[in-house]
């Protein structure tokens, strides 16, 4: 935006020191030739000659000639300046359209930021719930470890000992 907003300035500054040198440019050139005497070779070199003095006729057409040229000088740089206008125009309109197409890439990285925040947002809340369960799992393999593993099982006592042991009773030691 700070390059855009110099060229702009720049393109004002240029158009209007055209401008200004297109209306005021004799009456720029005398005072500049006159301030400094480095620049007195812009002044204008042939003065205007009276109407009334005679042989008028022939200093007109002495005059015309230089006029001519610098009527012709102004005339190739009034079309060197139109055509520096146009292609500045153009320039602009293509610098709009760009920054018309910066805007709606910007506007789409936005929404692309905003949907890869959601995403992130989704992940993260994923992310503790596996870890939630996965705590959950490992608690529950855990416990097993810690509850007393049950005593190896009994082995058999031989018949004789079963009969005598009053806390074991057997369907045949109820039978008549």
């Amino acid at each position: 935006m700070q390059s855009l907003k110099g060229l702009l300035i720049t393109f004002c500054i240029a158009i209007g020191a055209a401008l200004a040198w297109h209306f005021y440019g004799n009456a720029a050139r005398h005072i500049i030739a006159s301030s400094s005497q480095w620049t007195s070779w812009l002044a204008s070199r042939t003065e205007p000659i009276a109407d009334s003095a005679p042989g008028t006729a022939m200093a007109t057409q002495v005059a015309s000639s230089p006029d001519q040229q610098r009527l012709n000088a102004i005339s190739v740089d009034l079309d060197a300046m139109r055509q520096t206008v146009d292609r500045i125009a153009v320039t602009q309109e293509q610098t709009t359209r760009n920054i018309d197409k910066l805007a709606v890439g910007q506007e789409r990285m936005t929404r692309n930021i905003d949907q890869l925040t959601a995403s992130q947002e989704r992940m993260t809340r994923d992310i503790s719930k596996l870890q939630t369960a996965e705590q959950q799992n490992r608690h529950k393999n855990t416990e097993p470890a810690l509850r007393p593993t049950p005593a190896a099982p009994r082995k058999p006592a031989p018949r004789s000992a079963q009969a005598s042991s009053p806390s074991l009773i057997t369907p045949r030691s109820l039978r008549p």
